[in-house]
Order: structure tokens, then sequence, then C-alpha cells
């Protein structure tokens, strides 16, 4: 894109209450492939004031307590305390899951995918990895608020945040921050003398603390933070605001960047491809963009259910592709193996890595298998021999 222009991607924290559905229906993944990797789950929570609900589909031969994994989530998060406006030890838990459809799973027992759909991978030079800087900075401003609050450096926070930030462009490349917004749960004695707004003293403490070790080296005098805007936060998380599985997909993936993909991630295991080719998807994306076969490369997968292979591939690198896309394509069927067994053997998909996925995004973490480069060389040198 040429000329100025500005792009805005946001964040939540870890204990937004759509995050803790994620991170409960993870943690349920989680604690089936620890002992059934062969188990099918696709789980779903709801939190509201007082209540979680866990329900879904799922098939595996282990035993899962809800009541004691929803409490450890939940205590590992921060709610702990009504102070915040979730307790883990007085909150009401629901257990409403049922066992997979038959009709579903006789088509992925044969290797097939378990649902039809579109799958976005995307990955650009902007960064060390691979992402748009607009939400790689929003996932690391929510980070380290959680960071600050459980080692006490900001007491007063509380477990639900969100950020934002706004990054300026000029002809496709990054040229400053333009606007920081954050959004932290806190508790009253940081409100100024009438109890209504946050003071001051606490904005400048937030944005010094947890804004500018992320944001400094690409701010100036003109970047704008807001802290807090509509006075406090005190009242968070599920007693404001009703959770849900699947409501952060594209804080989970590039930001609006580009587009999304048909599904959500989290609660279902890798036999479903609107995950699984997910991740594969970028696996592709960046090792194109690693390869340095293009600045910025953009992939869509479509499947079938039942069927393995699948029906399309795309691939757009915006134009600062340094060879055809057509080209691209071939290697990538070449060199990428795209059915669902496939994905999840390359990927090593059926380890219990689920929840840590769950909270500041899917990528551009290096902890994952999917965040590798290692085709990058045999796909560069295979470029350079079509060339």
């Amino acid at each position: 894109m040429k000329g100025k222009y500005f792009i805005t991607s946001e964040s939540v924290g870890n204990g937004h209450p759509d995050k803790v559905c994620d991170q409960i229906s993870d943690a349920v993944l989680d604690q089936v492939l620890k002992d059934d990797p062969k188990g099918r789950v696709a789980c779903e929570t709801f939190i509201t004031t007082g209540l979680v609900i866990v329900g879904g589909e799922i098939t595996t031969t282990t035993y899962i307590d809800v009541q004691k994994l929803v409490k450890k989530v939940l205590d590992d998060i921060g709610y702990t305390d009504i102070k915040y406006g979730f307790n883990n030890k007085t909150c009401s838990i629901l257990n409403a899951i049922n066992g997979q459809s038959p009709d579903i799973a006789q088509g992925v027992d044969a290797g097939g995918a378990g649902d039809q759909g579109i799958m976005i991978g995307y990955a650009c030079d902007e960064t060390p990895e691979l992402m748009p800087l607009p939400i790689m900075l929003a996932h690391k401003l929510v980070r380290r608020v959680e960071d600050v609050r459980k080692s006490k450096e900001l007491a007063y926070l509380g477990p639900d945040c969100k950020s934002q930030v706004t990054v300026e462009y000029e002809d496709g490349k990054v040229k400053r921050i333009d606007t920081v917004v954050l959004a932290c749960q806190h508790t009253p004695d940081i409100l100024d003398d009438t109890g209504e707004k946050i003071t001051e003293a606490a904005k400048k403490e937030i944005i010094k603390v947890i804004a500018e070790p992320i944001v400094g080296d690409l701010v100036d005098d003109d970047t704008i933070y807001y802290v807090n805007e509509t006075g406090k936060f005190v009242v968070g998380g599920p007693q404001s605001d009703t959770g849900m599985t699947g409501r952060k997909i594209i804080v989970d993936t590039y930001g609006g960047v580009v587009s999304h993909g048909g599904g959500a991630f989290s609660g279902k295991d890798p036999t479903k491809v609107d995950r699984s080719a997910t991740y594969m998807a970028r696996y592709v994306a960046k090792n194109i963009v690693a390869a340095k076969l293009a600045d910025k490369c953009w992939v869509q997968l479509g499947y079938a259910i039942g069927k393995a292979e699948p029906v399309s591939i795309m691939i757009d690198t915006f134009g600062t592709g340094n060879v055809p896309e057509q080209t691209l394509v071939e290697l990538v069927k070449k060199h990428f193996d795209l059915t669902p067994q496939g994905i999840i053997k390359e990927l090593d998909l059926l380890k219990p890595i689920y929840q840590n996925t769950a909270a500041y995004g899917h990528f551009g973490r290096d902890e994952f298998t999917w965040e590798k480069t290692d085709k990058a060389a045999v796909i560069e040198k295979d470029a350079c021999a079509k060339a």
C-alpha cells in the first residue's frame, strides 16, 4: 500500500472473560490428549457472574475432573478473590459434555478433515517473529500486565485487561507508534479522592511500567496514550462481561491485518482442520517469508469434510514476491503435507500443548512447532532452481 496509513490491532489479557473460556476449553483438550492422544474434543465454555458452563462433544477413554480442572485454571489466572468479581472457590461449575457425532467420526477416522472450511495463514517481515507489528505489540502489552500484576510490581492490578496499538505506516513500512490504549482492571485504592477516576499518578505509572518498555523505540512526542479512559475499571472479568470460547479470533491470529478463516481454535483437537490447518497455513507462510521469497505471504487452504487433501490452495504475496505465486503453490504442494494426518505428524499436534496457545496469540511464539522455519532453505533452493 502506498502513502501514509494506520493499522490498529488489539489484544486481551488472560483474565478477559473470553480468554478465560478459551483457556478452560484448551485445558480440557490437554487433559484428554495427555492420557488419550486419539481422543476427540470439541469443547466450549461459557462464563458469567459466579457460573462456568463447560459443554461440547468429547469422545475419550480417559476421565476428566471438570470441576477440579476449571478451578485450577481460574486459580492460575488469578480469580481467587471476590474483589476481582470472580472466585474460583465459590463459583458454580456445570458439566454439559456429550459424545462426538458418529457421522463426523466415520470421515475423520478414515483420515479426512473433520469439517469443511477455509483456513488462513500469514507472515511478514515487520518483526523478528515474522508477524504484523501492531498485534505483536498489543500481545506484549497485555502479557506485561500479567507479569507486573503477578510479581506485585503493580499490585493493584486485577486479572482483566485489554490493549490496542495503532501503527503508522508509509509506503508499506513501519514509521512510528501513533496510539497506545490500555484498559487495566484495578482495585479501588488508585482512584482519586472522589473515588470516580483513576489518578494521574497511576496512569503515569502504568505507562512507564507497562507501555514504555514495549513500545519505547517507536514512539515520539506525538504518540498518544489512553489509560482506563472510562475513569475506573474496578468491576471486571466475568462479573462485568459474559465470556465464551472462540470470540477473540482476530486477537488469536493477525490482528485484522488480513482476512480470517471460518473457525475459532480453542477446545478443538487437531483433527479439526479449522485449527490444525490454520497452524499449517502459518507454517507455510512463515517459511516462504523466512526463505526471502516474499516480504509478505498470505495462504488460504480450503477443505471438505471427510476428504484428506485440500480442495484449494491460494497464495498472495501482495506484490512483494520474488517468484510467481503459482510457483509458490507448486512448492507448497511438493514440500508440505497438507492432509490432516500429515499436518498432525509434521507439527506434532497430539501433545497437551494447547492451553498455552489460548492467551497472547497462537502465532509469533517460538514455543510452538508451527513457528519453525526449517523448510525455508529447501524451498528457497527449489525456487532458485525453477527460476
